[in-house]
């Protein structure tokens, strides 16, 4: 097995794709990754994919972020149950005063206004990642390309010209 380098290849010799001619062209892709680098580098590029988890998040997709927010709302509301408690050992009362309702109400603002911090932070480490992993994969070689001139026949090369002299002397020649 014949050893190859270049753009990332370390296993054997790379295969070369032929492809069709044209104009006296032929195109030649040759593929520079081991089969596993190949798997790889395909599956980094799902993580790409509007339809990922990654692009779901920096797209802001509301459904993603109450998938990551609902054990923090659950937390949440299991807090406002124990501020009522302590507010109701007070005495009778104590839960309809303002003292309540603004706690409660700092408490609630308090938590929307983190969780909105936290979205916009995941969305912006989400798109830093998308564009940082993006340009790493645009980067990548995974194929040489490079095109090939077609030689052209003997007859082609020899001419028009030489084939009518040709035929001009054949009947001397016999």
């Amino acid at each position: 097995m014949t050893m190859a380098t270049g753009a990332g290849f370390t296993g054997a010799t790379p295969s070369l794709q032929r492809g069709k001619s044209k104009g006296g062209l032929t195109p030649f892709s040759m593929q520079q990754f081991t089969p596993a680098q190949m798997n790889l580098f395909s599956t980094m590029f799902s993580h790409l994919d509007p339809s990922s988890y990654l692009s779901k998040l920096a797209s802001g997709d509301q459904s993603m972020f109450e998938e990551l927010e609902a054990p923090a709302l659950k937390q949440f509301g299991q807090l406002q149950g124990q501020l009522a408690s302590r507010f109701s050992g007070f005495g009778s009362g104590a839960r309809h005063s303002s003292g309540f309702r603004n706690t409660m109400n700092q408490a609630t603002s308090d938590f929307a206004q983190q969780l909105q911090s936290q979205r916009l932070g995941l969305r912006r480490q989400a798109l830093t990642d998308l564009l940082g992993m993006g340009n790493q994969l645009l980067g990548q070689r995974p194929y040489d390309q490079f095109v090939s001139e077609k030689k052209p026949s003997f007859l082609q090369q020899i001419g028009p010209g030489s084939i009518e002299s040709l035929i001009k002397i054949l009947p001397f020649l016999f």
